[in-house]
Formats: structure tokens, sequence, C-alpha cells
């Protein structure tokens, strides 16, 4: 395997890379449209959900790059990004949890309301799952349009070991990754911590990774 885009090719895997190295496949699909179609939406309130290493961060950064906008992790608001939100038509906030200044919050949701603006909201779960002490905010959350990246499929899971390793400079025969996705869990988390084992392994044996390897990687 000579490299990346060769074994991609091979393989029918380069059409469904898109930008910035995004794989698009069934288990992000709507996502990736979504944020793409902006501002061609249903609501001015998007919930993008999704779990660790799922990608959501990642979609964020290629919709900024296309559509400008500015970002904030949820436990960093403060009363100095209400002021800064007002030049902007599109505001993300990332990594929502139930820690977020519930009052803040809702004046953000009323600032762009009354003034027609965007906002992406990157969470694990759907905000209309959390329970909030102000009723007016359990109210909003039923505003947003949830947009959920799913669990991975093989195909994603190929993409996703083939990219990462080939990022390490690790390259691996296609018969191995298909014995990898008979047996990782489909979880992104589990997924990612696969890769770093491997590359640790390689790493301290400075041997090609074989069954034996990858055995060890899964825990088997």
């Amino acid at each position: 395997m000579s490299n990346l885009n060769q074994l991609i090719l091979n393989f029918d895997y380069e059409q469904n890379f898109k930008d910035q190295d995004f794989y698009v496949s069934k288990s992000n699909e709507f996502s990736f449209k979504l944020l793409n179609s902006w501002p061609m939406w249903e609501k001015n309130f998007i919930n993008l959900i999704g779990e660790r290493f799922s990608g959501k961060s990642h979609l964020i950064n290629i919709f900024l790059h296309k559509f400008k906008g500015i970002k904030i992790e949820a436990n960093d608001i403060n009363n100095e990004f209400l002021k800064k939100i007002k030049v902007f038509e599109n505001i993300i906030i990332e990594n929502f949890n139930d820690k977020i200044d519930e009052n803040l919050l809702f004046t953000i949701l009323n600032i762009i309301d009354q003034d027609n603006k965007y906002l992406i909201l990157t969470s694990k779960t759907p905000i209309v799952d959390y329970s909030f002490k102000l009723n007016d905010l359990n109210s909003r959350s039923k505003n947003f349009l949830l947009c959920r990246i799913e669990k991975p499929g093989d195909d994603l899971i190929f993409a996703l070991i083939l990219k990462n390793l080939s990022d390490r400079q690790i390259f691996i025969d296609k018969k191995l990754i298909d014995f990898i996705i008979k047996r990782i869990d489909r979880s992104y988390s589990k997924i990612f911590d696969f890769i770093y084992k491997i590359d640790k392994i390689s790493l301290k044996r400075k041997k090609p990774i074989d069954f034996k390897i990858i055995k060890e990687a899964l825990g088997e």
C-alpha cells in the first residue's frame, strides 16, 4: 500500500471524502448536508448531536470556514461573549452540558431570535432531554432542529482507521481492516482508542501490523 490516496482510490472511497478530509457516510450525511445548506434551514436553532470523536467539531470547523461565525465552549460563556455575538450572524456553542449558565443561554437564544441570527449547539445528548431550572428554557429547547450523527457503519469505520493510521505513517492491508471491522465496537471512542493503541504498539515494536498485534490492541 503505497499511500492513502491510492488505497482509497482502489476501494472506491475517494469520492466520499469531502471538505477538509471529512468522510461522508450514512452515519453523518444528514448532518453534513444540513450544515452545508445554510441558511436554508427550517429553524434558526440547530442541535448537532453525537458521541465523542463522532466528528461534531470537524463539521463545525468546515461550517465556519465556509460561512464564518463565532464559536465558544459552553462552559466559557460569559457576559463579554454576549457583546461579541452582536456582529456575527452565526453563533456556535460547543460541548453543551448541564453546567451551562442558564440565564446567559436564555439571553443568547433571545438575541438570536430577535436579530434573526443562527445558532448551532453541539452536544452528546439532545438538548430536549435536559431538565432546566428555567421553565422558559425547557420550552425553548423544543425549538431546536435535532441533527444526530449516528453510530458508524462499516464504510466509515474503514475510512477512519485507514485515514488515521496513514496520517501516522502506518500502512495496513485491507484484509486486516476488514478483520478489525468485524470485531471492534460500533463506537467512535473505541475506534480512536484502538488507533491510539495500534500506534503505540507499532512505535514500540517497529514491525508491520499483523493479526497478532491487532488482537492485542482489540484486547482479545
